[in-house]
């Protein structure tokens, strides 16, 4: 297993030596079910402080945890995705996981992400809560040869990783998509915890109404 001293970066602290003839790109995967404000804040973030060109969303077509979660089609979720992060510049959609097909492994995807981008060095954000995952995730051991992972610290879990991170102190905005799934089934109000944009769509596709979605 390899093993490495953890980074920690902050606005004040982290200062990016950025090379001219490389490109750095973040990628933020998830179900995006649906995509929230706590996804774009914690994205915006992480590329300011780490100095990134662009931030790339990738939807999952079926995630490989073991708790799996039950996600509505793909075409509603790209769609939520391109919603919200039509006003940033530097976020992009990557629909390469649904395009393939099948489970989304990390390992496959970024393989062909570096064929897509041989000049770029990529980094994999994940939360807190993703980090003590690491060890199960298929082929980890190459995969962060060829990736460097971003944790974003979240409350609750501890700062500590035998593999390669560089964490980043972020806003802590307490919102998941499983409490605005919960919250329209109930018909309570998701305003201000996604875009309006993606707010309208729920409404009018009327998504999440169905408990077992």
């Amino acid at each position: 297993m390899l093993k490495t001293e953890t980074t920690v970066a902050s606005k004040v602290q982290v200062q990016p030596i950025k090379a001219d003839s490389r490109e750095r790109i973040g990628i933020m995967g998830g179900t995006f079910n649906p995509p929230h404000l706590g996804h774009l804040i914690m994205a915006k973030q992480v590329q300011e402080q780490l100095d990134l060109d662009k931030v790339l969303f990738m939807p999952d077509n079926l995630p490989p945890h073991i708790d799996q979660k039950a996600a509505i089609a793909a075409k509603y979720r790209v769609h939520m995705v391109e919603m919200s992060i039509a006003s940033e510049p530097k976020f992009q959609l990557e629909d390469i996981e649904i395009r393939r097909g099948g489970i989304s492994y990390t390992y496959d995807t970024v393989q062909e992400l570096k064929k897509l981008y041989p000049n770029a060095d990529l980094y994999f954000i994940i939360g807190g809560d993703m980090v003590e995952y690491l060890p199960k995730w298929y082929k980890v051991d190459e995969l962060v040869k060829m990736i460097q992972f971003v944790s974003v610290e979240r409350k609750g879990y501890a700062k500590k990783s035998d593999y390669p991170l560089i964490w980043v102190d972020v806003l802590r905005i307490d919102i998941s998509s499983s409490m605005i799934r919960e919250k329209v089934q109930q018909g309570r109000s998701i305003k201000y915890l996604v875009t309006s944009e993606v707010e309208n769509y729920i409404k009018q596709e009327g998504l999440y109404h169905d408990t077992n979605s």
